[in-house]
């Protein structure tokens, strides 16, 4: 398989369960290798990954989501968000994603005259950690879809997992074994979104 042929297997995939294709241990350590892997702006290395996987992972969605929205959404609308969270919940983990805002701060403070840039930059690290770690996944055969729960999960989160206070919460990328393919998607011709100067 190519890379190109892995960017074009990479789906959102909701259709989870929680048996991976490979061992834990193996999907863990390819999560890890892809964000130590990943390049930063002034090798910030300012993306932070927390890999929940069995009960932890269950914990994640069953209790800290769970609760939090049931909180805010009227309990007349909640059943369709019940059955959207009980879909995380049943994959076989979670990767919460973190930017070190400590780390940023340091570099505005070193950089002054590129202070304003830092954000934008370490986002676009945070953005290619993540889909570093989606690509591998999906040629390994695992299935995954990327949430945004933060900042309404963001205290409970860092409660539970002793996150350090620097750490901002930015995405939870669920994954697992594919109960079922991702639906046929439409995109757009490359003429429609890239242009060619020569």
């Amino acid at each position: 398989m190519t890379y190109q042929d892995t960017i074009n297997k990479r789906r959102s995939i909701y259709a989870l369960n929680d048996q991976l294709p490979i061992s834990e241990d193996e999907t863990v350590e390819v999560i890890e290798d892809a964000i130590v892997a990943s390049p930063s702006a002034f090798n910030i290395q300012s993306a932070h990954a927390i890999i929940l996987l069995g009960a932890q992972h269950k914990a994640l969605w069953d209790d800290i989501v769970t609760s939090t929205l049931k909180a805010i959404v009227p309990a007349e609308a909640f059943a369709p968000t019940a059955q959207k969270i009980a879909g995380f919940s049943a994959a076989a983990g979670t990767v919460l994603y973190f930017e070190d805002d400590a780390a940023i701060a340091s570099l505005k403070e070193q950089f002054p005259s590129y202070a304003s840039h830092f954000d934008d930059w370490s986002a676009h690290g945070q953005g290619i950690a993540q889909v570093n770690v989606w690509n591998e996944l999906a040629e390994k055969g695992i299935g995954a879809n990327l949430q945004h729960y933060n900042p309404i999960i963001d205290d409970a989160v860092k409660a539970r997992w002793d996150v350090p206070e620097s750490y901002r919460l930015v995405a939870q990328l669920v994954f697992g074994g594919i109960a079922a393919p991702a639906d046929e998607q439409q995109r757009q011709p490359a003429d429609k979104r890239v242009r060619v100067v020569r």
